[in-house]
């Protein structure tokens, strides 16, 4: 009934679903556990902010940028131009600036994490903390899945800040766009919510960017070959996790939080 079983197909997809499953549950409970591993924590943190501050700010103008170019032609072709402050506005806070934080964390220090992770279990240090005692996951995966989610909160600020403002000076210098029909469209769109929304998907794309690092990490094929095959596989599915919440959280925001009346 066993060797049937296996041979279903999706079987190992399903099994690998809910093993993720179970270490994103176990990294939840190690949170709360003490002790607390600070200094690791602290150290991750910025390892992750030094290899996507640069990166992520680089990337946040460009994307700002083109939001702004498109919208602005778009606007100006239905007679809308004082709304595209707002229309831009919106869409880098509460779409791009969240993604945007969440692949650079995932492929900048999610990979490292993964890689890191990796040659640790090949080279069996992984075993020998258990042996010793050592739960391994509030050792190792707990801090590094925290400094994921903290750097991910602020550069998700970062980027909507260097977003807007991008989108602003794309918008007034290079389309003949007054900058007091930016502004003024966008405090009549824009509320606070927004900007919520846009901070809980990055806290909640920085958790998964970590334990999905941290579960391919775990689980490399053998050998240095399969780390590096780990680390590529941890950012794709990362990838698509990313933009499956993203279309179930922008769903659920637009159902409950009702649009501003102009």
């Amino acid at each position: 009934m066993s060797g049937n079983t296996g041979t279903l197909p999706g079987t190992a997809a399903l099994t690998q679903v809910g093993r993720l499953a179970t270490l994103s549950w176990e990294v939840l409970r190690a949170i709360f556990k003490r002790p607390f591993q600070t200094r690791e924590w602290i150290q991750q943190c910025w390892f992750f902010a030094s290899v996507t501050i640069l990166p992520t700010a680089l990337v946040a103008i460009p994307f700002g940028a083109v939001i702004a170019l498109q919208l602005g032609s778009l606007t100006a072709q239905i007679g809308a131009q004082s709304f595209t402050g707002a229309a831009s506005a919106l869409a880098i806070v509460q779409q791009a600036s969240p993604l945007i934080t969440a692949l650079l964390v995932a492929g900048a220090g999610g990979s490292a994490v993964c890689a890191d992770i990796g040659a640790r279990k090949i080279r069996e240090e992984i075993d020998a903390m258990e042996v010793l005692g050592v739960n391994p996951i509030q050792r190792l995966i707990v801090p590094r899945v925290l400094a994921a989610m903290v750097v991910s909160v602020l550069l998700n600020g970062l980027v909507s800040v260097v977003g807007v403002l991008g989108g602003y000076f794309f918008n007034v210098v290079l389309q003949g766009g007054t900058p007091g029909a930016y502004l003024a469209s966008f405090n009549a769109l824009a509320q606070v919510p927004d900007l919520w929304v846009s901070e809980i998907k990055a806290l909640l794309y920085g958790f998964v960017a970590g334990v999905v690092a941290a579960f391919r990490g775990l689980n490399p094929a053998g050998g240095p070959k399969g780390v590096g095959d780990a680390v590529n596989q941890a950012v794709v599915i990362t990838f698509l996790l990313l933009f499956l919440i993203n279309v179930v959280l922008t769903a659920i925001y637009l159902r409950i939080v009702p649009p501003k009346a102009m």
